[in-house]
């Protein structure tokens, strides 16, 4: 599942339906009088959608009828449409939820505590350590119903039509942001067939770039890490991303689109720019740094796709990640729900994972190579995905600061718009960061939720 995050572009990344027949992104709740009903809302593409919904029938059908599944799919406003939900005691049963608004509901006594059904529920206690979402030493929301991790997405024809070798598929391998750079350029071009480093080069013309300059903190989380800085320091009250490291990284993002000229600037893109995998598809760009959840899309388009590890400054790192997922405290339906909870996240008999939206949170299907097929060995998954993204993940990953910081929803009020002003180029990186820095390092910052799993 693809994260949301407060400031995702189209996520990462709640005034709705507060009444029977209100609509919730376009859909509508209705109860009908066909018996009880269990509520499980979820935001996503319209191919998450149809994936999510099939997830949902399989698990009705274990039910023999004596329950039906209501999905809520809310692919807009999600958090004011949850909130609005929660404000007037109609939670659904099982809910996605932005791990900001997770905690908080926690800790207001709205999520179920899952720590005490581990035992008699094992495929909700025997999940990778580090997923789990602590509110406190001993109590835990859970985890995502799945994994994610960031990688980066090529249009192999671009590649071989450019005569660029294809990125590196391992982390010993990966390339080096010079590296980056140079095949970007190589991938960039102009309607008359001009890359950036010729003369003539029309960047009001542009046909085809060579990537994105994707300023999502989860995209370049992974890149700060791999340049041996953190956004916080271990403590989690002072920011790091005024450190010389955290600056470079930034500002060689912002220089793809306004020196290199081979990623499109936010005015180039525009309000309403297509998807990641839309623009790979039709060959608008050449590769692009988003998450795993991008390869549902992608699978289903007509066009030759790959997958490769991040460029690394020294170290290969990614971020890994996943959406908080709940079960209501009020819920009537709780034995279903710890069910669901249970069923959602299984590669064996949910098809979400073979289909390329989610990866698996227990380590066995990292570790076990006939696990591992389980999920990958079908037509979605390219034959570099196992080391590009399995091996990947257990070797090079640490989870998304977003994730485990208390008061993130504070902090990513001075995060996101301070991103948003150094992507125009227009102000200077360490000039924003130290501006930040001050903000985040004066109480904003409250350290880390505790897992006493790791």
């Amino acid at each position: 599942m693809k994260p949301l995050i407060l400031n995702r572009r189209d996520v990462f990344r709640l005034g709705g339906a507060a009444a029977l027949g209100t609509a919730v992104g376009g859909s509508l709740i209705a109860c009908s009088s066909a018996g009880p009903q269990l509520q499980y809302m979820f935001w996503g593409s319209t191919a998450e959608q149809e994936a999510v919904e099939g997830m949902l029938t399989s698990f009705e059908d274990t039910l023999d009828g004596e329950l039906t599944i209501e999905p809520l799919y809310t692919p807009d406003d999600y958090d004011t449409k949850l909130n609005a939900l929660v404000a007037s005691n109609r939670m659904p049963d099982v809910a996605y939820i932005s791990n900001g608004m997770a905690y908080r509901l926690a800790e207001q006594g709205k999520l179920l505590d899952l720590a005490p059904y581990f035992e008699d529920h094992p495929g909700i206690g025997g999940r990778l350590p580090e997923a789990y979402n602590y509110w406190s030493e001993t109590q835990t929301f859970g985890t995502p119903a799945a994994l994610e991790i960031m990688c980066l997405f090529t249009n192999k024809a671009a590649f071989a039509e450019a005569g660029v070798d294809l990125p590196p598929v391992t982390g010993a391998d990966a390339w080096s942001w010079d590296d980056f750079v140079d095949a970007a350029y190589r991938l960039t071009v102009d309607q008359s067939g001009r890359r950036p480093d010729e003369d003539g080069f029309d960047p009001t013309q542009v046909a085809r770039f060579g990537t994105l300059a994707n300023m999502w903190s989860a995209a370049w989380y992974g890149l700060l890490l791999s340049n041996g800085v953190d956004v916080v320091d271990a403590s989690g009250t002072t920011t790091q991303l005024n450190s010389p490291e955290a600056v470079a990284v930034l500002q060689n993002l912002v220089d793809l689109m306004h020196e290199h000229r081979v990623a499109p600037s936010p005015t180039q893109l525009g309000n309403n720019a297509p998807s990641t995998p839309a623009q790979l598809a039709s060959n608008r760009l050449g590769m692009a740094i988003d998450g795993q959840w991008a390869l549902l899309d992608i699978s289903k388009s007509e066009f030759d796709y790959g997958i490769g590890v991040l460029p690394s400054y020294g170290t290969p790192m990614t971020a890994s990640m996943g959406g908080a997922i709940g079960i209501s405290a009020e819920t009537e339906h709780l034995e279903e729900a710890l069910a669901l909870y249970v069923h959602q996240s299984d590669p064996t008999v949910v098809g979400l994972f073979g289909e390329g939206l989610w990866m698996p949170v227990e380590e066995k299907y990292y570790t076990d190579e006939e696990l591992i097929a389980t999920w990958t060995d079908n037509d979605v998954h390219p034959p570099e995905y196992r080391t590009a993204v399995v091996d990947y993940t257990m070797s090079s990953s640490k989870r998304y600061f977003a994730e485990t910081m208390k008061n993130y929803e504070a902090i990513d009020k001075i995060i996101s718009p301070a991103l948003e002003r150094v992507q125009t180029g227009e102000e200077e990186v360490q000039a924003v960061m130290d501006e930040i820095a001050a903000e985040l390092n004066d109480g904003v910052l409250q350290g880390f939720y505790p897992n006493p799993l790791v």
